[in-house]
């Protein structure tokens, strides 16, 4: 037996499952490929997580296609994050190519063109369903990771949110939160400093200028209500197929922190929702994160501790998470450790770095006798790629370079009359984009800030009121007592003094009378 029929048949048995699988394509040795020696993912281990990498243009994108389509096939959802806007034709079948069929010959299975059940998805003001949460849903600990606060600055949060839950105040969006903030320091400064202790107007300010960061970024659009139920991504269509949402991201680009958010609010949310799957065969829902360096580049060492975290745990509820990115140092080690697929598109040695950087990433695949690896990595073609798997058992599979099927939707976006077409048919639309803007903190606070300077200055007013009136008693007591005064002064006068001034009248009168009779 040659040597390459040894490689081929160790490919093939590494490939054999009992139960549904995926396959991604052909195995290739010195650019041979044989129609047998598929390369296969188990559907069963498709929750424990994995990693698209490769350089620019090798074929990242399709493959993450690729899997996303059959998934939806054999009944499982799928949520994939769009940064680069390419995704979109999935809801429409490929159109088809000279070099697809002869590449589906190579490899040996047949190509079909479907479209697929897409729902269209957005954190910002782009068409799509509209995807938001409120600040109470995140809650004291998570926020407090995302705006990467102080020990003590996060103990004030907390304060607030159970202000916030003693009083009945909802927590919707920023706007409310910022409030809060405010009357702590301000005008209810005196009502928390009884019940929970004096709070630092130094610290509240340090907290709204990071709210103002994240509100800079997107975040005033992204928390609010109504807020996205995530059971809503595990719909399924009436002939079993599973929809693949697609959240549209090519705005925040450079808006990490409200990525990192939304990322980490929607993993803590189905963390929290989703029951324990157990052994069921099958993931709940796989999730594709493009870019996915976005998340971990300039996020705070509490928020990536939770991340790991949540990765880590969050397979038991049956959901796969698969990141997409350039190359896997991009990824924490934490990280890389638990991802069992890992599928590695060629990388390019520019220079002495990347040289390094190549054999670092051939170091994360099994050995094998058949490739080296790192000279592997820089060979690749486009729509090529090293695959390393976890069968059934939970064991890697052989690793094999492998040559990528094609996708069966169309590999380019749609229109936008096409794209309007597909969410005027949406029940997610009609759902989520009424926007809600009840009741909550910030009107609340309002009022009762209303309400507390009006009574202070009815207050106010009969206190001047009052003031008015005793200064009136006042002088009005100080000319009773100024005429009582005048009146004793005459009646203690000398008895002298009167008779004189009687006499004095009668000699008057008499006189008068005296010149009238002459």
């Amino acid at each position: 037996m040659t040597r390459t029929e040894q490689f081929f048949n160790h490919i093939k048995e590494g490939n054999t499952f009992k139960g549904d699988y995926i396959t991604l394509g052909a195995a290739m040795l010195d650019e041979e490929t044989v129609n047998d020696a598929l390369v296969k993912v188990p559907l069963k281990t498709m929750n424990r997580h994995g990693l698209i990498a490769g350089a620019t243009g090798t074929g990242k994108t399709k493959t993450l296609q690729v899997l996303a389509e059959n998934l939806s096939e054999q009944g499982v959802p799928v949520l994939l994050m769009d940064i680069k806007g390419d995704l979109s034709g999935l809801a429409k079948p490929s159109p088809g190519h000279p070099k697809i069929d002869e590449r589906h010959q190579n490899i040996g299975i047949p190509f079909n063109a479907k479209a697929f059940p897409v729902e269209i998805m957005s954190l910002s003001e782009q068409n799509g369903v509209r995807l938001r949460a409120t600040v109470s849903e995140f809650g004291p600990v998570l926020i407090s990771r995302i705006l990467d606060v102080t020990e003590t600055q996060a103990g004030i949060i907390s304060v607030i949110f159970k202000y916030c839950d003693d009083h009945k105040l909802p927590l919707l969006d920023l706007k409310d939160f910022k409030k809060i903030l405010q009357y702590a320091t301000n005008q209810g400064k005196q009502e928390f400093q009884d019940a929970y202790g004096r709070i630092s107007s130094a610290s509240t300010g340090a907290i709204l200028r990071r709210i103002v960061e994240l509100e800079q970024q997107g975040g005033d659009v992204f928390f609010g209500e109504k807020s996205f139920d995530v059971e809503d991504l595990t719909r399924t269509t009436r002939d079993g197929r599973g929809y693949i949402n697609i959240i549209r991201l090519t705005d925040i680009q450079d808006k990490p922190k409200l990525f990192s958010t939304f990322m980490l609010s929607l993993l803590a949310e189905i963390y929290e929702t989703f029951p324990e799957q157990g052994d069921s065969g099958r993931p709940e829902l796989v999730m594709f994160i493009d870019e996915a360096h976005l998340i971990f580049n300039q996020a705070s060492k509490a928020l990536l501790n939770q991340i790991e975290s949540i990765v880590k745990l969050i397979r038991s509820k049956g959901i796969g998470l698969y990141f997409v990115t350039q190359n896997p140092t991009d990824l924490p080690e934490s990280v890389l450790s638990q991802l069992g697929l890992k599928v590695q598109h060629a990388l390019r040695a520019f220079t002495a770095k990347d040289r390094k950087a190549i054999k670092l990433t051939a170091q994360n695949y099994p050995d094998t006798a058949y490739y080296d690896t790192a000279d592997v990595l820089t060979s690749l073609g486009i729509g090529e790629a090293l695959v390393s798997a976890l069968d059934e058992k939970g064991r890697p599979t052989p690793l094999a370079a492998t040559m990528m099927r094609a996708p069966m939707s169309r590999m380019d976006v749609l229109t936008s009359r096409e794209l309007d077409e597909l969410l005027d048919k949406s029940k997610l639309v009609l759902k989520y984009n009424e926007t809600i803007d009840r009741e909550s903190a910030y009107e609340i606070l309002n009022d009762k800030i209303k309400k507390a300077e009006e009574l202070k200055t009815k207050e106010a007013k009969r206190l001047a009121k009052e003031e008015e009136k005793r200064k009136k008693e006042e002088s009005e007591s100080k000319a009773s007592q100024h005429k009582r005064t005048s009146t004793r002064s005459y009646q203690r006068q000398n008895p002298i003094v009167k008779v004189l001034t009687s006499a004095t009248f009668i000699r008057a009168v008499f006189g008068i009378l005296k010149k009238v009779i002459k």
